[in-house]
């Protein structure tokens, strides 16, 4: 069958146009345009990248339709931190499960040279551990990083306020640790709840997560009258204020 001039002309556009798409998504390797914040960068394409398995202190926050710089504790060290890391430089990317997260942010582990990105800023303080199913590759060196900086102290860690339950509403938004007494544990196929006496205040466990504890050996229902030491970020949900908890590595128990 012989094609109109037209016809192989419109052929051989998409043959080129499909051989682009297939070399961009295959290749690994990035130059780094800007450093947003300490778990996000630019790409020169104009991409933005969401590191996985990490959250560092927020630079900024939102007021109604705005984006108002509002650094958190520790948000200007981590950014200067990853940008001492990666700016300017070529970085190889590496995909789990999901590429995208819902603001069409890749998700990926990032690596320049020999030096894996992500769990540098764990390692150094920077970063709190975020696993999220189903992106857990490697989870079991970010959890490592993460206790290392723990043990020795290092970076936010250093800077963490240490709270009662019933102050959590004061630290909105805010990585804290949060010691208190577990009264009740709520279960259900969805979601365990960790509840602290009369205090607004909950640790949850959603159940993608759950298997994290599992493979840990750990039962949420164990922390039932133990003392704990909860550390993440409040956040605020129907009038009380929670902690989603992602790995046990966040509960220490501490009594």
């Amino acid at each position: 069958m012989k094609l109109s001039k037209k016809a192989l002309g419109v052929f051989i556009s998409a043959f080129f146009l499909l051989g682009c798409l297939k070399s961009e998504t295959s290749n690994k390797h990035y130059n780094i345009k800007h450093v947003i914040d300490g778990d996000t960068v630019e790409l020169e394409n104009g991409q933005s990248v969401r590191y996985l398995g990490i959250d560092t202190p927020e630079i900024r926050k939102r007021e109604g339709e705005k984006w108002v710089y509002a650094p958190d504790a520790y948000a200007e060290e981590a950014k200067e931190f990853n940008r001492k890391l990666v700016e300017s430089k070529t970085v190889r990317l590496e995909f789990d499960v999901q590429k995208k997260d819902k603001y069409d942010r890749w998700l990926a582990y990032c690596f320049v040279g020999d030096i894996f990105v992500n769990a540098k800023m764990l390692e150094d303080g920077y970063a709190l551990l975020y696993t999220s199913p189903p992106n857990i590759k490697y989870a079991d060196i970010l959890v490592k990083m993460q206790e290392e900086a723990r043990k020795n102290n290092r970076g936010l860690w250093a800077e963490i306020s240490v709270i009662a339950p019933k102050e959590a509403k004061h630290y909105l938004n805010k990585i804290v640790t949060v010691e208190g007494k577990v009264t009740s544990v709520r279960q259900s196929p969805k979601v365990t709840i960790l509840n602290f006496g009369q205090s607004k205040f909950k640790a949850v466990v959603f159940k993608d997560d759950f298997s994290a504890f599992m493979a840990g050996g750990v039962s949420l229902k164990a922390y039932k009258g133990k003392t704990v030491k909860i550390t993440g970020k409040v956040k605020e949900y129907k009038d009380n204020f929670e902690i989603i908890v992602r790995h046990p590595s966040a509960i220490e128990i501490v009594g």
